[in-house]
């Protein structure tokens, strides 16, 4: 049994992971924070501080603690000779540090070097959902805005959201900004790209923090070189082509209740481009009516009756 350390134990996430290794039957689990939480108990265990000489004989150390921490002791942990996963943004995006999400590229975290770094909170299901159309389809581009929830800011960020009255309830931006995007928004790009191993891929983001406890959801369009035909039925996705008929199945699409684990990534609903069927077809039929309303057809009276001329948007010549 591997000997691992959970730098973090006390906050947001590392309450989660000192909780699911519990249940997973590991047993050799040592709990680190700052000084400010040392002393603290979890799952039977005394929280000692995190500092470089206390990291030292660990096999694995998971770290969910801010930046500034991790760099601080992250290289004490590997000299100490752990394998250490890093959930911060400090090594994300530096050269020979593999950033994974097991499903899209899992054997990447075999070259590590000491550091896995893990993904921005909305970067691991963006690529959940990208990596399989680009193989089937090959990516284009990439829209997606965000709707993240306050667990996503950390543990004080949360409470605070549980403690404010509702009528105060409010969306907020609170990321470093540049005067052009929030850090987290060219975060989502950069990492996307490097997991997906598509540097050049234009890839926009918008996100929004949501009065929500726990729970990201993402609203992405996606352009792909080819039509993806069949990849639906051999994913399992949603059919994204419209039913005629009666509808069956659940009669209105909705992310799942906060907080349940059993399904972590669930994919909700595929849609076809509004308008791409029809100019696929008839390239000219969007410019008909208005090519009616020019020559002055475009009467109530005629309106029902084509013969006499008449066009709109229920009848087109």
């Amino acid at each position: 049994m591997p000997r691992i350390g959970i730098v973090g134990a006390t906050g947001a996430v590392g309450r989660v992971v000192v909780q699911l290794l519990a249940e997973r039957g590991f047993d050799d689990v040592h709990l680190f924070a700052s000084a400010r939480s040392a002393g603290t108990e979890l799952v039977g265990r005394v929280v000692e501080e995190a500092t470089p000489d206390s990291l030292g004989g660990l096999d694995l150390c998971l770290f969910s603690v801010g930046a500034k921490a991790s760099r601080e002791l992250v290289p004490h942990a590997v000299r100490g000779g752990a394998i250490c996963v890093d959930k911060s943004a400090a090594f994300r995006l530096e050269d020979g540090v593999p950033l994974v999400v097991p499903e899209v590229n899992g054997e990447r975290a075999l070259e590590h070097e000491g550091v896995i770094a893990n993904p921005n909170c909305c970067a691991i299901p963006l690529a959940l959902v990208l990596k399989p159309l680009h193989e089937a389809a090959g990516l284009r581009a990439v829209r997606v805005a965000t709707y993240q929830s306050a667990s996503g800011a950390g543990a004080q960020r949360l409470q605070r959201l549980l403690d404010e009255p509702q009528a105060q309830h409010d969306l907020a931006m609170d990321w470093d900004f540049d005067g052009e995007e929030f850090e987290e928004e060219s975060k989502l790009r950069e990492e996307t790209r490097k997991i997906l191993e598509l540097p050049e891929l234009p890839l926009s983001a918008t996100c929004v923090r949501v009065p929500v406890p726990v729970g990201h959801a993402e609203s992405v369009w996606i352009e792909t070189a080819s039509r993806p035909r069949g990849l639906c039925a051999r994913r399992g996705l949603p059919d994204p082509r419209p039913r005629r008929g009666r509808r069956r199945g659940p009669r209105r699409p909705h992310p799942p209740r906060s907080g349940r684990r059993e399904r972590p990534v669930a994919l909700r609903r595929v849609r076809q481009p509004a308008q791409g069927r029809s100019a696929e077809r008839d390239p000219d039929r969007r410019a008909r009516p208005v090519a009616a309303r020019r020559r002055g057809l475009n009467r109530p009276d005629s309106a029902r009756n084509p013969q006499a001329g008449g066009c709109n948007s229920r009848y087109v010549p």
